[in-house]
């Protein structure tokens, strides 16, 4: 996994807050969120799913582990609410 020292400063990122959504609704946004970063050739996006009881977590990391556009992901290591993905742009 990637991690870098710029994760401090995620506010100037692409984001998706799925905050109040269920995993049927978050499963479609996380999906378009990820094709519309693609296609921007955005290298970095961030996914807040919060913390709760994990089920939106454990949905957008089984989103992440089975596209193939995702470099690499990792929790933020600041706030585990937030997950930090690497796209594999192509320059």
């Amino acid at each position: 996994m990637k991690t870098s020292l710029d994760d401090v400063f995620i506010n100037n990122l692409p984001t998706l807050d799925l905050h109040g959504e269920i995993k049927d609704s978050a499963r479609v946004l996380i999906k378009e969120f990820i094709n519309d970063n693609y296609n921007l050739k955005n290298p970095k996006i961030i996914i807040i799913h919060g913390i709760g009881t994990g089920a939106l977590k454990e949905e957008t990391h089984k989103i992440l582990k089975q596209d193939k556009r995702i470099e690499s992901y990792h929790l933020n290591h600041y706030n585990n609410g937030c997950t930090v993905i690497y796209l594999k742009i192509k320059k």
